[in-house]
């Protein structure tokens, strides 16, 4: 495997562990609240970095799938929880379809990039409901352009062991 595959999938490897599913996956309705006294404090991103946040839940808001997907890496991917990996933008856009539409608020709690691999790591809400009701993660990759996309997207509920 050439250098420049080797160095984005083992950041990418290194990030998946943090989480086990996508932002996709989760509905506001059901989400529980977290107790906001113990949600780590944002971070500020750089604009570049904080623009795939922003573009991610402007997409999501208005429930456009091919907007989402088009945040990805052409061979990006969407883990979701008790589902089979999702790979490449048109099969991202199809896992996509019919969600979305819930007002997400996304925060950065953690971030870095080295020359063309970079991650986020955050939490999400939905509305003005207080507090975080998840944790994400996105590994990232930087086009020959300078714009950042997703190579990988995961979350999961912040809900404790046995639902208490």
């Amino acid at each position: 495997m050439p250098l420049y595959i080797k160095a984005p999938v083992v950041v990418a490897a290194a990030v998946l562990l943090v989480a086990r599913q996508s932002l996709s996956a989760q509905q506001p309705a059901s989400a529980p609240s977290v107790t906001p006294s113990t949600a780590l404090p944002s971070i500020t991103l750089p604009p570049a970095l904080d623009r795939v946040l922003r573009d991610y839940e402007a997409a999501w808001r208005q429930g456009d799938a091919a907007a989402l997907a088009a945040l990805f890496a052409n061979d990006g991917f969407v883990l979701q929880g008790g589902q089979a990996p999702v790979r490449g933008r048109a099969a991202i856009q199809r896992a996509y379809a019919g969600q979305g539409s819930a007002p997400l608020r996304l925060r950065a709690l953690a971030a870095a990039t080295a020359d063309t691999v970079g991650y986020i790591i955050g939490a999400y809400g939905y509305g003005e409901r207080r507090g975080d009701v998840g944790k994400f993660t996105l590994t990232l990759r930087r086009d020959q352009s300078g714009r950042w996309l997703i190579m990988s997207d995961m979350d999961n509920l912040s809900v404790p062991p046995n639902g208490r």
